[in-house]
């Protein structure tokens, strides 16, 4: 595999030993997959190993206390919204 090609594209240099390592890793991961497609892939996909269907409960939104009694708690708020410090640049 020519690995140099790879180098370019992801603009990393690498010396011969890295190149003959990560050649070799490629080779292995290639052959893991074409070993893989031998396998019969034509069966329906499974969603779950499980027989049971919506396990889940329902969603149902309810309103448990207002907005203004929510923002009455902060001391900046704006439109509705909480006001917090800046986390990033």
């Amino acid at each position: 595999m020519d690995i140099k090609k790879y180098e370019s594209i992801t603009k990393i240099g690498l010396d011969e030993d890295e190149r003959a390592v990560i050649a070799g890793r490629v080779a292995f991961l290639t052959e893991s997959f074409d070993e893989l497609e031998r396998f019969i892939t034509d069966a329906e996909p499974l969603v779950s190993v499980l027989d049971i269907k919506n396990v889940l409960r329902e969603d149902k939104t309810y309103k448990l206390i207002s907005r203004d009694v929510l923002l009455s708690n902060t001391s900046e708020h704006y439109n509705g919204c909480f006001l917090t410090p800046k986390t990033i640049e």
